[in-house]
């Protein structure tokens, strides 16, 4: 089944809680609403000929000029061999979605990377905590807003740019290597002929 044939099966599922398919790109997707998403999860994973048993990723993206943040749901059938990608709008101030953990324990840590990285909630999620950055981290580092405080408990995370340390390592190795290696003292002066 092709992802048209799919997001047509769940078109008829869910009526107008799904949107269009995109015009296809690298993935074609469609957008669901955000209290209708685990509602199309489990329609995808349990009807016979779909069986999405396969949540391959669970990501966002940060649309601050919308005012919005996308929660992105590619999803696949091992035995059909087909997918389709499902994302839900959400409001950047207030992100808040189903955990879809109920529909695949695969969800866990995804949606626990999603709420760590984005700041997105998912209601109903097992154990949702930060998974890769400390508890007291102060933010979610990768709103495209985000910015860094200088350093965390006394560690600084500003760096010098990079070109301009390589720059002044590459001045080092010539002087050590001129020290070194010093060049041959120039010739003395030719007499005057008279």
């Amino acid at each position: 089944m092709n992802t048209i044939e799919i997001h047509q099966k769940l078109q008829e599922a869910l009526g107008d809680a799904v949107g269009p398919l995109s015009e296809p790109k690298i993935d074609s997707f469609a957008v669901v609403k955000a209290d209708r998403i685990l509602e199309a999860c489990a329609f995808l994973r349990g009807t016979p000929g779909l069986e999405m048993d396969f949540l391959q990723d669970l990501t966002a993206v940060d649309w601050p000029k919308r005012s919005v943040i996308e929660v992105v749901y590619h999803l696949y059938s091992f035995p059909h061999r087909h997918g389709i990608v499902l994302k839900v709008e959400l409001d950047r101030a207030n992100p808040v979605v189903a955990t879809a953990t109920t529909v695949w324990k695969g969800a866990n840590w995804l949606e626990r990377e999603v709420y760590d990285l984005f700041g997105v909630t998912f209601t109903g999620h097992p154990d949702l905590r930060r998974v890769m950055l400390p508890d007291d981290w102060v933010g979610h580092p990768l709103r495209k807003d985000y910015q860094e405080e200088g350093g965390f408990h006394g560690i600084p995370n500003l760096r010098e740019n990079p070109l301009v340390e390589l720059r002044r390592l590459d001045l080092v190795r010539i002087a050590e290597h001129l020290k070194a290696n010093p060049p041959p003292p120039p010739p003395p002066p030719a007499e005057p002929k008279a």
